[in-house]
């Protein structure tokens, strides 16, 4: 066999296969969520598709294996080229809504952030007449263009952005996402990067589309992690990832270390429900998760957080003790005020929350036995009820 014909081949395989795999993991995400962050992650993977077929498509007509002219390669790279460029954008936008981060909630930012992948397609459009990306030899054979690099500068700039604002994060530790996920994040554009690099400076290296794949792979499977972990309404965690960092915590608690656990229960919740219904009961306990989060960290106080069931939350952290805990209560009270006051709530939304200190022979369920009753003192007391 021609050894061009071999190579293509291989090519062929490889890229199949990751074509194959991306568009496995595209029908198990329809569906499966109305999240922004997967709906730009969908988008990039129909991109990244886009991406791949261009790819293999532009190599059968280059080695001769299907029929079509220079204009074939030409209109191939243009595809592709763009694909990368708005494959990479959708990723950027994806690394900053699964970080939770302010950027996304800006549309003007978000909308900025395009210009880009705008300014891509243009340069794009601008090479079929200037010949300045790539172009056709007198030959009818296709050759790289003196600002060739432009192609990957424009694309990868929001791979190196992403991770440079992901390292930001690890070192502020200004983020919900632990270091361990912010970690885990900062790797992933990695591999990609590198592969692309190399298939740029040998362009006969078919890595780029199997290290994409991969890391996509990677991708959907954080993401299943993270829907089996975390309550979909709150986005906190959910009772069995509690469970799960219960007995870590415990198993590596040392003896001077004292852990707590704050119980919350939104004070009259079912008379919201029955009052204004539950779209504005869903609305309160999202609320009060933002509360829990954004007054943990007024305080400067890491801890697990999580919606134990209906409108019960439970913190779970390691704490001085008694004055520290009050002053995470209040924080979370003032906070909550502030949101009801911000959203303009028809209706008073407090919680009662109540304090109980980890013994060794606690299990999960009998450490929210007592932090219950406390709850249920501080209820009596404020005269909240159910």
């Amino acid at each position: 066999m021609d050894a061009n014909i071999e190579y293509a081949m291989l090519y062929l395989e490889l890229n199949l296969f990751s074509l194959i795999l991306i568009w496995i993991i595209l029908r198990k995400t329809q569906g499966l969520s109305k999240m922004e962050a997967q709906r730009n992650f969908v988008m990039s993977i129909i991109s990244e598709m886009v991406f791949f077929v261009s790819d293999t498509w532009f190599l059968m007509v280059f080695t001769n294996v299907i029929p079509g002219d220079g204009w074939i390669l030409i209109a191939c790279k243009s595809v592709y080229f763009f694909a990368t460029s708005s494959m990479c954008f959708f990723w950027f936008l994806y690394f900053e809504h699964i970080r939770e981060t302010s950027f996304v909630k800006d549309m003007r930012k978000v909308r900025l952030s395009s210009v880009l992948m705008v300014i891509m397609g243009v340069l794009l459009i601008g090479n079929l007449f200037g010949k300045y990306l790539f172009y056709l030899g007198d030959d009818g054979t296709y050759h790289r263009g003196p600002l060739f690099i432009l192609n990957y500068v424009f694309s990868y700039a929001y791979v190196v952005l992403a991770w440079i604002r992901i390292i930001i994060n690890i070192i502020k530790k200004d983020t919900k996402k632990n270091r361990k996920q912010l970690v885990r994040l900062a790797l992933l554009p990695v591999a990609p990067g590198v592969a692309g690099i190399i298939q740029f400076v040998h362009p006969r290296l078919p890595v780029a589309c199997v290290a994409m794949s991969l890391a996509t792979l990677i991708l959907y499977l954080v993401w299943v992690d993270e829907l089996i972990s975390l309550d979909p309404l709150t986005g906190l965690n959910n009772r069995k990832q509690l469970n799960l960092s219960f007995e870590q915590i415990k198993r590596g608690k040392s003896d001077q270390e004292k852990i707590f656990l704050l119980l919350a229960d939104a004070n009259h919740f079912k008379s919201i429900n029955d009052t204004y219904g539950h779209l504005q009961g869903d609305n309160a306990l999202k609320l009060i998760a933002k509360a829990l989060r954004e007054g943990c960290k007024a305080v400067g106080r890491r801890g697990i957080i999580a919606r134990y069931g209906g409108d019960e939350f439970v913190i779970l952290l390691s704490s001085e003790g008694s004055a520290s805990n009050e002053e995470l209560k209040n924080a979370i009270n003032t906070r909550l005020a502030e949101l009801v006051k911000e959203e303009k709530l028809p209706f008073e939304l407090t919680v009662s929350i109540g304090i109980a200190k980890l013994e060794e022979a606690d299990s999960l369920k009998s450490l929210i036995v007592k932090a219950d009753a406390a709850m249920y003192n501080e209820k009596r007391e404020r005269g909240t009820g159910r």
